[in-house]
C-alpha cells in the first residue's frame, strides 16, 4: 500500500512537471513547486555551501533559484525530463548551479546587491506574494510573471534580467515596474 501511494505521487508530481513546462500552466508549476519545496530545503542545508550561501541569501532564495532555473531550462529546450528522478536530478543541479553562482559572485570585489525600492524594508516576500495573488492587484500577465519573480522566488532586479533575458533586458525597466507593484500594494492596504 504504501509503496502504491509513493507511486501516485511521483506520478502526479511529474503530471505537474509535465503541465508546468509543457503548457506554461501556473497552477501547476506553483503545485509542483509547493510538493517539492521542503526536500530542496533539505538539499540545500547538505550543501557544503549552505552557511556561506546563508549571509548572502535566505534558503528560501536559493530554494527558488532552483525552480526558476529549471523552468528556464525547459522553457529554451536545454532540458526535457521524462521521470521524476531525472526532474529531480536536474533541480538539484540547479539549486547547486545557484549556490555556487551567488558565492562567486559574491566573492568579486565591488560585488554589491540592488536594494528594495528606495531602500525600504523589505517585508516578508511569500506574504507580499500571497497578497498579491489574493487580491488580483495586477494588471497584466507581465506583472504577473515579475511579481512572481520578485516575492515568490526571491529574485532582485538584476538576477530577474540576468535569468529571463528573453523576458527582461532592462534592469531599470524591471525596477520601475516594481515600484509600480509596491506602490499598488500599498495604496490597496491604506485606502
Amino acid at each position: 500500500m504504501r509503496q502504491h501511494v509513493g507511486e501516485t505521487l511521483a506520478v502526479s508530481r511529474l503530471e505537474l512537471w509535465h503541465r508546468a513546462s509543457t503548457h506554461g500552466d501556473l497552477q501547476a508549476r506553483a503545485a509542483f513547486q509547493q510538493g517539492l519545496e521542503e526536500t530542496v530545503l533539505a538539499w540545500f542545508h547538505e550543501h557544503p555551501g549552505s552557511q556561506a550561501a546563508c549571509r548572502l541569501h535566505s534558503d528560501r532564495h536559493f530554494v527558488a533559484q532552483a525552480f526558476e532555473r529549471l523552468r528556464q531550462a525547459a522553457v529554451q529546450g536545454q532540458v526535457t525530463c521524462e521521470t521524476l528522478s531525472e526532474v529531480l536530478l536536474y533541480l538539484r543541479a540547479s539549486l547547486n548551479g545557484a549556490i555556487l553562482d551567488a558565492l562567486r559572485v559574491s566573492s568579486r570585489p565591488g560585488a554589491v546587491s540592488i536594494p528594495w525600492p528606495d531602500g525600504e524594508d523589505r517585508p516578508d516576500r511569500s506574504a507580499v506574494w500571497d497578497r498579491l495573488q489574493v487580491q488580483a492587484l495586477l494588471s497584466s500577465e507581465r506583472e504577473r510573471r515579475l511579481a512572481y519573480l520578485l516575492y515568490s522566488c526571491g529574485l532582485q532586479p538584476a538576477e530577474i534580467v540576468r535569468y529571463c533575458p528573453q523576458e527582461w533586458s532592462d534592469v531599470h525597466e524591471v525596477t520601475r515596474l516594481r515600484r509600480v507593484i509596491f506602490n499598488r500594494l500599498m495604496n490597496e492596504s491604506h485606502p
